[in-house]
Formats: structure tokens, sequence, C-alpha cells
């Protein structure tokens, strides 16, 4: 099973030619596929785009691997190695608790305290490896980002970087829309004359 290679998906195809087209050639075509009502190939969004290279970067991590690891092999504790390797290119500050300012949001001075990748930043790339494992022919129970030792390890991220920064992760809760037959009833209603 070829997971890695970039024909299996032709989602990730490169939208530039690789034969090298006339741009008389090329004016053609295009004014030929608006008349036909064909549009041409869409760029992929700025998501899909980020969730190819993470995918290569991800890909690329299992090579230098020692020793290297195929897609396949790969479990939630590797995956678990690539956040904590991601680590060194954070730019987070995470205090340790030891540190004055822990607990702080803004400290005062600055501290030696390491950067570090922050929660949301891993959350997401989580999010977009596992949908990128899929689309690379993975299958879903197999998903090494769905591990549960990568949303444990997530859960106690979050929570030590909302304690370390000072910060809330809590999830926000929508406030109850007011009951709108109570209030358009007392606000339609006309004031009783014969009351005042």
């Amino acid at each position: 099973m070829d997971l890695t290679s970039p024909s299996t998906n032709p989602a990730y195809a490169s939208p530039i030619p690789t034969s090298p087209i006339s741009s008389t050639a090329a004016n053609t075509t295009a004014t030929s596929s608006l008349a036909t009502g064909i549009s041409p190939p869409s760029t992929p969004s700025r998501y899909e785009n980020q969730k190819r290279r993470d995918w290569n970067t991800f890909c690329q991590y299992l090579r230098n691997h020692r020793p290297p690891l195929t897609l396949p092999m790969c479990s939630g504790a590797h995956v678990l190695e690539f956040l904590r390797y991601l680590d060194q290119f954070g730019k987070t500050k995470v205090h340790n608790q030891t540190c004055p300012f822990f607990g702080l949001p803004n400290p005062p001075a600055p501290c030696p305290c390491p950067l570090r990748q922050a929660w949301g930043s891993l959350d997401a790339l989580i999010g977009r490896l596992r949908a990128a494992y899929e689309e690379h022919g993975g299958r879903p129970e197999g998903n090494p980002f769905g591990a549960r030792s990568v949303r444990f390890y997530l859960r106690e991220v979050r929570d030590f970087q909302a304690k370390a920064r000072g910060v809330s992760y809590d999830k926000k809760r929508k406030r109850p829309k007011p009951k709108v037959g109570v209030a358009a009833a007392a606000a339609a209603a006309p004031a009783d004359p014969s009351t005042g």
C-alpha cells in the first residue's frame, strides 16, 4: 500500500502543467474552456495547502527517523515523538512551575522559560494530519493521529499551558437565546391606560 505517493490522490496534483506550452496555446485553451462552460481547476484552499505541507513534513520526519519508518509502521508513539520534535520550533512562551511568572498572562519581564508549540496549533495540526492520513489510503481505525495517547497528550498540553500562561482554554458556551414569544408579546402589547 503506497500511502505517500502523490499520484494516488489527485487532490494534491500540481495545478502547473508539466509540459511546455506556448502562451497562445494556453490562452486558446483557457478561452475555449470558458466558452464551453468548463472551468479550469481551481487552486487548493489555504487549508488544503497547509494540510499538504503538514503531511509532507510528517513524511519527511518518518524518512529521517532512525531507523526510518514507513507509514503503516507508524503508531501514536511516533506521532508523540513528532509533536515533541516540533516543540523546538515553537513561538509560545510556556512558563515552568518554578518561574515567578507562572500563571501570569502578561509577564512584566523576560524569563528563561522555553518556547513551545501552542496547544491550539498542535490541535489543528493533528486534525489536518488525521484527515490527510485517510486521504492517502489509511484506514480510519488504524489512524495514528487519532490514537488515544495523542488525544491524552493534547489534553495534558492544553491544561498545562492554561495554568502556565494564565489563560483559559474552556469552550465558549453559547448564550441561551431569549424566548421570543414572551419578549415579543410584552413589546407588542399596548400599555393599559387604566393601570397607570
